[in-house]
């Protein structure tokens, strides 16, 4: 999604500026004017050189989540806004974070709103975060808006925790495996090779593929690891043009053990995302072009804003979100029900709970099967490796016995 750098005027006349995301510029300009921004002038982001220092700053969704929930409660408890700011920057760690909150103070002290504070931070307060806090100051409920939302990220957090996890067990022990096997072809056959050489003798087939695939990775070892950095760079390039997107994310929805999984982890995002803005008073057209940015997913995105084209037409929501192929029938006929009754919110948010409960069982149920498929892997071909290296010495002692 393109960004744009803008400034313009708020209604007390005070100039602001910032950065925003959007399709389009003219979509830009209208998200700002919702915001009560006039006079808009808008251009596209380049670099920016002031903030290159903020590179690697590591400000880490648990960080985030702890301040909303922190500000939240000192807002409910009656604190005034800028009092809230200082006490949460001078208790925070993370240094970069610390500065972000004092210009956020300054900003507010010089009579700005919050939410046009945070907008000068995209990369920390993402379009999500500004909207519903600019909607909980519209609407005097700031402190309910920033519970919500330190929820949202608690439970977003929770679920990325997940998934890594599920993905963690396979990756280390496909890294083991490789550093095992790369290092018996390098340091232990040759040593093998060279004895059963010095022997003489035919070789046993698996033996000689062994030899075989030992002398290979040691002549090639150089373009073998050329090779892998190529792909991995050429697949993180793919993977940033729009075709590329496109394949990869629908071959991820696909997958046979990863894909499910994939799959309600989205649903769960973006039902959450969506109940927390609705629920919040944010537009559903407003929320849908939000929602389809923190989707996670370039097919469940295009569904989403597929979706708001035809809310915008008039449609209800839920027809094309079953149209898409993306959503479960459950799913969509509940966003039904919920459109029809006028609980859209609470029915997004329910069903946020159910398929983040449904990410918990398959969580658990894919590590109890990975991790014994993945043993039997490891075993199967460091075990193979070391048995074809030992039966040429099984043949040799079978000869000097029968002698």
């Amino acid at each position: 999604m393109p960004e744009f750098l803008w400034s313009g005027t708020n209604k007390q006349g005070r100039t602001l500026s910032g950065s925003i995301s959007a399709a389009t510029r003219k979509d830009a300009v209208d998200l700002l004017e919702k915001r009560g921004v006039s006079n808009v002038k808008i251009r596209s982001k380049g670099m920016d050189l002031g903030k290159l220092g903020q590179f690697g700053t590591n400000i880490t969704d648990k960080q985030l989540a702890t301040f909303t929930r922190q500000f939240a409660t000192m807002i409910n408890a009656g604190l005034p806004l800028v009092n809230c700011l200082q006490i949460l920057g001078r208790q925070q760690d993370n240094k970069a974070f610390q500065t972000i909150i004092s210009e956020l103070t300054a900003d507010v002290e010089k009579g700005g709103t919050l939410a046009e504070a945070m907008g000068r931070h995209s990369g920390i307060f993402n379009e999500l975060y500004v909207n519903m806090v600019f909607a909980g100051e519209q609407g005097g409920i700031l402190d309910t808006i920033l519970s919500r939302l330190a929820t949202h990220l608690e439970k977003s957090a929770s679920l990325k925790s997940k998934i890594k996890t599920a993905m963690m067990y396979p990756m280390v022990v496909m890294i083991v495996l490789a550093l095992v096997v790369s290092v018996m072809l390098i340091f232990i056959i040759p040593i093998f090779a060279q004895m059963f050489s010095d022997l003489g003798g035919e070789l046993p087939g698996p033996t000689k593929i062994v030899v075989a695939l030992s002398d290979f990775f040691i002549a090639n070892i150089v373009f073998i690891v050329i090779g892998v950095v190529v792909a991995v760079v050429a697949y993180k390039m793919w993977y940033k043009t729009d075709t590329g997107q496109k394949v990869i994310d629908k071959v991820k929805l696909s997958m046979p053990v990863f894909g499910p999984l994939q799959r309600k982890m989205a649903i769960a995002r973006f039902t959450r995302t969506l109940g927390t803005l609705v629920s919040s008073g944010v537009a559903i057209l407003d929320g849908l072009s939000i929602t389809s940015k923190t989707a996670g997913n370039r097919v469940v995105a295009d569904a989403i804003i597929q979706a708001r084209t035809s809310i915008s037409g008039g449609e209800n929501i839920s027809n094309p979100l079953e149209a898409s192929g993306v959503f479960p029938s459950m799913v969509t006929s509940m966003i039904a029900v919920g459109e029809e009754t006028g609980g859209l919110d609470d029915m997004l948010l329910k069903i946020a709970d159910f398929y983040e409960e449904e990410v918990d069982v398959a969580v658990a149920g894919l590590t109890s099967v990975l991790e014994p498929i993945m043993i039997v892997i490891l075993g199967g071909v460091v075990g193979g490796m070391v048995v074809a290296m030992y039966l040429p010495i099984f043949d040799l002692i079978g000869v000097v016995g029968a002698q």
